[in-house]
C-alpha cells in the first residue's frame, strides 16, 4: 500500500534496545527517510555507545543506551518501539501511552481482546485491561484501516504472523472447516531470544531439530483467536512448534480441510485476490513452495498453495522471524500509524 509521499520526520524510541528484535529495529530505521531515533533504552550496555554493543552501527548511530526508570520522561518523542519481554513490557508501556506517545509493542501484553485469556496464557493477571478496549492487532494485511492514527499496536508473535497470513484467505472465506487444522511451524533458534538458554546452547541444537510445546504453545491462543475473528465463530488448531539449527527464518505448513467441494483453481484465485495488492505477501505459481532463505533479511512472507490426491489443502508460508515476525513488521506498523508509505525502511536490494 503506497501512501503519498511526506517529508514529515518523527522522533522513535526503543525500549530492548539490545535485544534480538531491538537490535533488527536499528538495523531497520537507519534506513527509514522519516525516522529519527532519539533515545535506546536497555538493562544491558547501560552507559555505553550504540556501537560498543553492536559494532556493525560504527559510524552510523552514536546514542547512549540508557536505563528506563519508572517515570522516565519522553518529551520530544512521537513513537516507541517496545521489544520487550512478556509480562514486563504493560507495565512500561501504559504510562507511556500517558504521555500521549504512540506504542509499537512486541511482547504478548496486549495482543488478546480479553484479559482473562492472557491471564489464562500467560498466568499473570493483566495490570491494564483498560487498554485492551484500543489496541489494534498488528497486522497490516488484516487491519491496515485500524492502524491508521492508533495509540497502541500489538505486533502479532512470529509464529502467528506465517500461520494467520498463511490461513487467512480460506477462513476469511470460510472454504474450510473451522476445526482439525493442523500447523506445523519450524523456527530458526533466534525466535527464542537472545538470553542465553541449554535448549539453544549450540551443541543442543546444531544438527538436530526438535518439537517442542505441541498443543500448549502460547502462541496456539493468539492464532485461533484471531482465525476465529476472521472466521465468525471459533477456529480450532493444533499447532506443533519445531526448532531447527539456522538463525532466522519460520516455514510453517497448514493442513485444512475443504468445506464442500474447493477446487484447487478456486483456492488459489481466492489468495491471489486478497494479497494482489500487498506490497510484503507473495503468493508463488503453482507448484512453487516457500523456501527461507528467499525471505531472509525482508519483510515478505512467501506463501505456497496446493491439493493433495485425499482433497486436504496444504499452504506454506515463509517469513523471517526477526522482520516480518517481529522488527520489520513492528516498522511497516508504524508507517501505516504515521501515513508513511508502508514501505519505508523495509525494501532493501
Amino acid at each position: 500500500m503506497v501512501t503519498e509521499k511526506t517529508t514529515e520526520k518523527i522522533n522513535v524510541a526503543i525500549l530492548g534496545a539490545t535485544g534480538y528484535t531491538g537490535e533488527e529495529a536499528i538495523r531497520i530505521l537507519l534506513n527509514h527517510p522519516h525516522v529519527e531515533m532519539a533515545r535506546l533504552f536497555s538493562l544491558e550496555f547501560i552507559g555505553a555507545r550504540v556501537w560498543e554493543a553492536f559494532p556493525r552501527f560504527s559510524k552510523r548511530l552514536n546514542l547512549v543506551i540508557e536505563k528506563f526508570e519508572e517515570g522516565s520522561s519522553l518529551e520530544g518523542c512521537d513513537a516507541v518501539i517496545a521489544c520487550l519481554p512478556h509480562k514486563v513490557s504493560m507495565a512500561i508501556v501504559a504510562p507511556i501511552l500517558q504521555q500521549g506517545i504512540k506504542v509499537i509493542d512486541l511482547s504478548a501484553d496486549f495482543r488478546f481482546a480479553s484479559p482473562d485469556t492472557y491471564a489464562g496464557v500467560y498466568g499473570v493477571e493483566h495490570q491494564y485491561p483498560h487498554l485492551l478496549e484500543q489496541v489494534v492487532y498488528g497486522l497490516p494485511e488484516l487491519n491496515r484501516e485500524k492502524l491508521k492514527g492508533c495509540s497502541l499496536v500489538a505486533v502479532p508473535g512470529c509464529y502467528p504472523t506465517g500461520a494467520i497470513l498463511g490461513a487467512a484467505p480460506l477462513v476469511t472465506k470460510r472454504l474450510v472447516r473451522p476445526y482439525g487444522i493442523v500447523i506445523d511451524a519450524k523456527s530458526g533458534v533466534s525466535g527464542a531470544g537472545r538470553a542465553p538458554s541449554s535448549r539453544c546452547h549450540f551443541p543442543e541444537c546444531n544438527e538436530s531439530v526438535s518439537a517442542y510445546g505441541i498443543g500448549k504453545h502460547r502462541h496456539q491462543p493468539e492464532i485461533e483467536e484471531q482465525l476465529s475473528r476472521l472466521y465468525g465463530e471459533e477456529v480450532k488448531v493444533t499447532f506443533a512448534p519445531h526448532l531447527v539449527p539456522m538463525n532466522r527464518g519460520i516455514l510453517s505448513t497448514i493442513y485444512l480441510d475443504p468445506d464442500g467441494d474447493v477446487s484447487l483453481d478456486k483456492v488459489r484465485a481466492v489468495y491471489e485476490e486478497m494479497y494482489r495488492d500487498e506490497p510484503f505477501v507473495t503468493v508463488l505459481p503453482e507448484g512453487q513452495y516457500p523456501v527461507t532463505s528467499d525471505v531472509t533479511l525482508t519483510n515478505s512472507c512467501h506463501i505456497g498453495i496446493t491439493k493433495t490426491p485425499e482433497g486436504k489443502i496444504v499452504v506454506t508460508s515463509a517469513i523471517d522471524n526477526l522482520r516480518k515476525g517481529a522488527s520489520g513488521q513492528a516498522v511497516q506498523c508504524l508507517n501505516v500509524v504515521f501515513g508513511f508509505d508502508e514501505t519505508e525502511g523495509l525494501i532493501q536490494a
